[in-house]
């Protein structure tokens, strides 16, 4: 009996240290990619993966419409309006927004259930590159460590840009510029203030929402956008 207990905490003991070394092998790879992305557009990204595995496992139909442009060719409106929809403070915070995540926790703790996730664009944006829309704590555990390293890896503006340009904006449409061709038919530079409103309105339900119906949260994301001197 000694003996099998003594093999079976053997076994225990190896499959946790594969399990650091592959989560290490893991941070390592995203760290690594995050820098490269200082200079790279990504050709694609965990979500659209499973994006794609998931139409072909149901037997759907699947278009990838995905064209990564500079920051520059998208219009200021748009840039505002995720701003003011996804992360007020995205120029304040290093990746966290704790004053959110206290609003969250306080919320979640007086519902007695898991809510929203009061998710920064910088950890949108690690969820896209390299983790699922699967809501799950170990996901949140990632994002909340390797956030604050692409804080520190990448610039606002890379930040900014990568997220306008790697997001759902509907089923297989990703990014501002194929969002804009796909909902108005203009390139994202050309959008105006009422159509960025209305597409950052799409952002937390892109695979049900249509801009035409988000009237009501375009109409709050424009005040924001004002209140924020936009």
């Amino acid at each position: 009996m000694a003996w099998r207990a003594k093999k079976r905490r053997g076994w225990i003991a190896t499959i946790l240290l594969w399990v650091v070394r592959l989560v290490a092998a893991f941070w390592i790879l995203c760290l690594l990619e995050l820098v490269a992305l200082r200079w790279i557009d990504p050709p694609t990204t965990t979500v659209q993966a499973q994006r794609r595995v998931e139409a072909w496992l149901r037997h759907q139909p699947y278009r990838k419409r995905y064209d990564f442009v500079p920051l520059s060719r998208i219009a200021p409106d748009l840039q505002h309006a995720v701003i003011a929809a996804e992360d007020g403070r995205f120029y304040q915070h290093h990746g966290i927004d704790w004053t959110e995540v206290q609003k969250v926790v306080d919320q979640d703790v007086e519902a007695g259930r898991l809510g929203r996730g009061g998710s920064t664009i910088t950890q949108q944006l690690v969820k896209n590159l390299f983790l699922t829309t699967n809501r799950s704590i170990v996901r949140k555990a990632v994002e909340f460590t390797l956030a604050p390293a692409a804080e520190l890896l990448l610039s606002k503006q890379r930040i900014l840009e990568l997220y306008l340009n790697v997001i759902e904006w509907g089923p297989g449409v990703y990014g501002a510029e194929a969002a804009s061709h796909n909902w108005y038919k203009i390139p994202a530079a050309r959008v105006d203030r009422e159509q960025a409103a209305r597409l950052a309105a799409l952002i937390p339900s892109p695979l049900r929402s249509q801009p035409a119906r988000m009237t009501w949260y375009s109409t709050e994301i424009l005040r924001r956008m004002s209140q924020m001197g936009w």
